[in-house]
Parts: C-alpha cells; sequence; structure tokens
C-alpha cells in the first residue's frame, strides 16, 4: 500500500512543520500548505486522503475550504486545528463533516489518532466510490427494455403487470428480469431495490442513452 496522503494547510510556518515532521516519522506521506488557496493553486499526483486545516487563517478560513471542497463534491476527511476554543466553529465544522476538532497546543498521539480515524473514513470513501462506480457500469450494460423491466420489478410490479404494461409475453418477461439481476450482480429483488436505490439520482446524469429510467419516489 502506498503511503497516505496528508496534506496540512496552516499559515504558522512553525506549526506546519512541527506537524510534518511527525507525521513523516511514522511513514506518511506529507504536504504543507500556508493557506488554502496555496492548496487550491498547487497540482498534486493524487488526491489527499485527509486534510489538516487550521481554522483561522487570513483571507479564506479553514471552514470555507471545508465548504467550497464539499460544494464541489470532495468529500475528503478533515481534522481540524484551532488556537481557540470555540464551540460555535467546532460545531459549524463537525456537523459539515469534520472527523475531528482539536485546539492548540494539542497531544501529538491526539493528533495522530484522529488522522487514523480520518484515514480509515477516506479508506471507506473510496471503497463505495468504487462500488457505485461498478454499479453505474453494470446499469450502462442494460438495453433499453432491461431498464424499463427492471424499473416496474424495483416498482414491486408483477410479472404479469409488466408484460401488460409493456406489451410482452411473461415468457419475454421473465427472460429481461432474469438478464437484469445477472448484469447488475443482485441476488434477490431486494438487493435490486437496495442498487436502485444507491444509484438513484447518478443514473439520471449518467450519459448513458438508457437514462430515462424513473422509479416512483426517487424523483
Amino acid at each position: 500500500m502506498s503511503p497516505a496522503a496528508i496534506c496540512v494547510i496552516d499559515d504558522d510556518a512553525l506549526m506546519r512543520a512541527s506537524i510534518g515532521s511527525l507525521l513523516r516519522s511514522i511513514g506518511l506521506d506529507v504536504t504543507t500548505f500556508g493557506s488554502p488557496d496555496e492548496f487550491l493553486s498547487t497540482s498534486r499526483d493524487h488526491d489527499p486522503q485527509c486534510l489538516v486545516l487550521d481554522v483561522r487563517m487570513p483571507g479564506m478560513s479553514g471552514l470555507d475550504l471545508q465548504r467550497r471542497l464539499r460544494e464541489s463534491g470532495d468529500n475528503v476527511p478533515v481534522v481540524f486545528l484551532s488556537a481557540h476554543a470555540d464551540v460555535t466553529v467546532a460545531v459549524t465544522a463537525m456537523k459539515a463533516g469534520a472527523v475531528e476538532f482539536l485546539t492548540k497546543p494539542f497531544r501529538e498521539q491526539d493528533l495522530l489518532d484522529a488522522i487514523a480515524l480520518a484515514l480509515d473514513a477516506d479508506r471507506l470513501r473510496r471503497a463505495e466510490d468504487d462500488r457505485l462506480t461498478a454499479l453505474r457500469a453494470a446499469y450502462a450494460r442494460l438495453t433499453t427494455r432491461e431498464c424499463e423491466v427492471m424499473e416496474m420489478v424495483v416498482a414491486g410490479k408483477m410479472n404479469k403487470q409488466i408484460a401488460a404494461a409493456l406489451d410482452l409475453s411473461e415468457v419475454t418477461v421473465k427472460m429481461h428480469r432474469g438478464r437484469v439481476m445477472r448484469k447488475m450482480g443482485a441476488l434477490s429483488i431486494a438487493d435490486l431495490v437496495r442498487m436502485a436505490e444507491r444509484l438513484g439520482g447518478a443514473v439520471k446524469q449518467s450519459a448513458q442513452p438508457a437514462t430515462s429510467w424513473r422509479i416512483a419516489g426517487m424523483g
């Protein structure tokens, strides 16, 4: 496994150097930045797996950067650092998805524990992203007719009802239904329903021809 990529963003040069040295001492891959703007303007070979982010900095604040990343769809785990024990700010950061909020000066072990939690969260996030990518790919392999059958199956329609609605024989519906199950890798109808729920709006955003699929109650 390659070293975890940690980005430390703090306008305090001594703090950046201290945290960078600590994390490198346990084998982590660390890059430091003096401001959120510097972080955003620097090209990186790999997406960070954790941000160690100061709350208050000149210009863009740590909270502003967290918000901007979330709005762009980047859910990288964040560990916040602050020189002030501001409960309101801490609550805001945690509600926005921060893993931990530490007040300076902090214990080195507390920071290491918070980063370990963040890296665990990142592994889960990336694994879920991989599963969703595979699910989208499976859906893209369905024909338009199979998409129509899948829509009605997850809506709870029986084969006879699907056959009548699509002007097909029940035998043909069963054939399409079986193909849908195999292509999607679904072990049961309940499993297929869960897949449909997870795809949700992602299917609508797909460029595949079968994007006319709609499921009742899903928009």
